[in-house]
């Protein structure tokens, strides 16, 4: 990696903190003008106006500072420096004048500062401008009318690119969260599509090498023969595995239907598929096909079952697939593994039910229902 390319991503991942209390304080200089007339003794009683220019810039330096801090710029303490600091204003500005009439500006930056809401500045900011232009007219007349409209601008351009800084980061706190959650929902599929995609596989390469294991003794061709099964079911899921990672994988229900059938053989459990119903989505079947997949994968590992029959119907508005076992279902208890939650998660998005447990007579019932969003006659028979 190159240095400009460290310095790019040190750049990228260093925080934004934005405009701060400090970006205020050089608007101090603008007191300057009250201090040379302290200085050079024209103000009377100059001991009381450097205690009150000492206090106002005191005030003026703890109110920008926590109005940067938005718990503290809400806290009542900070409404109370703020209007102690306008009381100090107006007393300095009506018994000094002059000079002194440029501290009205430097209460404008603090009150944009701190009063950002529309409703609430428009309450504020023209009561005080009509009072500064009272006091600046009294003191020094038409002259001081730069104080006003300067005291005016203050107020409004500071509140303008304060709230102008909120919403850009609440705009980018959003679109990393945006970010952040398509990530999670990108994982999320893929751990659900590998679980669906190994789980399935894997028990049907286990089921057939157990096979191939009895039948290499007896009957070298059909050991070969299932040996060839592996071998397709292998390249199949490596297939598989490409589209789920690249998000395009679209199940065949027929395709899948057909694998769980001779999987189920295979296991030793006799599969009767029946289905009959409208022609689906592409969508629908693709959801379809993974709650055939993940119900065939359980009753050959978990069920012992004989029997599995898989059963698609719907009418013109709703379809309905029941996968049924014979087995010890899972052992009396109703509580769903890792795949049916993630397929009930997906069926519930798609604007469908899935139910799982003890079927009446005895075994495991997976039901899954999805509407219909092509609706067309299909005219498949039941097969055994």
């Amino acid at each position: 990696m190159t240095n400009r390319q460290r310095r790019r991503e040190a750049r990228c991942e260093r925080p934004d903190r934005g405009p701060s209390g400090l970006s205020l304080l050089p608007w101090l200089l603008m007191g300057l003008g009250a201090l040379s007339h302290l200085i050079e003794g024209k103000a009377a009683n100059p001991w009381l106006g450097a205690l009150g220019l000492l206090a106002f810039n005191t005030l003026y330096i703890a109110i920008v500072f926590r109005a940067f801090d938005p718990p503290r710029r809400e806290a009542p303490l900070t409404r109370v420096l703020l209007v102690a600091l306008g009381a100090l204003t107006f007393a300095l500005a009506i018994g000094y004048g002059s000079g002194w009439l440029l501290l009205f500006p430097l209460l404008g930056l603090a009150v944009g500062a701190v009063v950002r809401g529309r409703k609430r500045l428009r309450l504020i900011v023209f009561p005080l401008v009509a009072a500064v232009g009272v006091v600046t007219y009294w003191r020094d007349g038409w002259d001081s009318l730069g104080v006003v409209y300067g005291t005016f601008i203050s107020v409004m351009v500071t509140a303008a690119i304060l709230a102008l800084d909120e919403t850009v980061r609440e705009l980018r706190g959003t679109r990393e969260e945006l970010a952040r959650t398509a990530v999670e929902k990108e994982r999320l599929r893929f751990s659900r599509d590998l679980h669906d995609l190994l789980g399935h596989t894997l028990s049907v390469i286990v089921v057939k090498s157990e096979v191939v294991r009895r039948l290499a003794p007896r009957d070298l061709d059909a050991a070969l023969a299932q040996v060839a099964d592996i071998e397709s079911v292998g390249r199949q899921a490596l297939t598989e595995i490409r589209e789920a990672v690249t998000g395009y994988r679209e199940g065949s229900l027929a395709t899948e239907l057909d694998r769980a059938r001779d999987a189920l053989s295979s296991a030793g459990i006799e599969p009767v598929v029946r289905r009959s119903g409208p022609l689906l989505e592409p969508q629908t079947e693709a959801l379809l096909s993974w709650v055939v997949r993940e119900s065939a994968t359980n009753a050959i590992r978990h069920s012992g079952a004989a029997h599995c029959e898989i059963t698609l119907s719907g009418t013109a508005d709703r379809v309905r697939l029941t996968v049924t076992d014979d087995g010890r279902g899972t052992a009396g208890t109703t509580t769903p593994g890792s795949g049916l939650r993630g397929l009930r998660e997906r069926v519930a998005a798609a604007g469908g039910t899935l139910d799982s447990g003890p079927a009446p007579r005895g075994g495991f019932r997976v039901t899954a229902e999805l509407p219909v969003e092509a609706p067309g006659p299909d005219e498949g028979e039941p097969t055994t």
